[in-house]
């Protein structure tokens, strides 16, 4: 099944200014805390990231709205966030939260403090080559499906069908994968062991939230458990 439906233009919304404003102060965030938790502007690593995290976050979603006209808006209306199952309004943000702000907080300080010794520079390199092909796919994701919503709830009020082309032919979940595959890489790239135990922590709730997720899709979205048989991971293949 394919979620390529094209919409009535007249019924598309639009997101706002104010979205695209407050998306870009969330990823200008990011990096600006890793460099002044790491207190060093000549930390390459960190400028590498913040071009890496800005073409992902900002660069993917203006093409996934190009492709998707109304995606946006439909990620950040108020109506689906009170449509998201129960258990997701927590996830969500948790997880959202816990992939980023923890990881670029602890590997910050501890390029500050030099708590873990540097890594070789072939681990850094290969580092953010994981965050780069993570991203790559998490924006694959996002662009390939026009149903990927921000909370997890089945969109009947927009023809919700499974999305089962691109990155979807590899795994169930690929936006949930490239993002956990990006976390070893923040380990590798900034050098620090420390950021294990974030990356840990963000990898747990993925986790938990990939599993509830597809419970809920197989239970309640038409075609998903057939879907589910064809593809057999969610996350990574051949691992999860």
């Amino acid at each position: 099944m394919s979620s390529q439906k094209v919409a009535n233009p007249e019924q598309i919304p639009s997101s706002s200014l104010q979205h695209w404003i407050r998306l870009t102060l969330v990823y200008l965030l990011i990096p600006l805390i890793l460099l002044l938790c790491g207190g060093d502007i000549r930390w390459w690593q960190a400028w590498v990231f913040t071009l890496l995290i800005m073409a992902a976050g900002l660069g993917g979603r203006i093409w996934a709205e190009r492709r998707h006209p109304g995606l946006m808006a439909e990620r950040q209306s108020a109506e689906s966030l009170q449509e998201a199952k129960a258990w997701d309004k927590v996830l969500a943000p948790l997880m959202a939260i816990s992939i980023a702000f923890p990881l670029v907080i602890v590997a910050g300080l501890d390029h500050r403090f030099s708590w873990s010794a540097a890594f070789p520079l072939w681990l850094n390199v290969l580092g953010l080559g994981l965050i780069a092909v993570g991203y790559a796919l998490a924006v694959w994701a996002l662009a390939e499906n026009r149903f990927f919503a921000s909370v997890v709830r089945i969109q009947m009020d927009r023809g919700h069908v499974v999305c089962d082309t691109g990155p979807y032919r590899l795994v169930r979940h690929p936006g949930y994968g490239g993002n956990v595959l990006a976390l070893p890489g923040m380990v590798l790239a900034f050098s620090s062991w420390w950021t294990v135990i974030p990356a840990g922590v963000a990898l747990i709730i993925a986790v938990i939230r990939t599993a509830l997720e597809d419970k809920t899709l197989q239970a309640e979205l038409p075609g998903y458990k057939e879907y589910a048989a064809r593809v057999r991971y969610r996350l990574l293949p051949g691992i999860y």
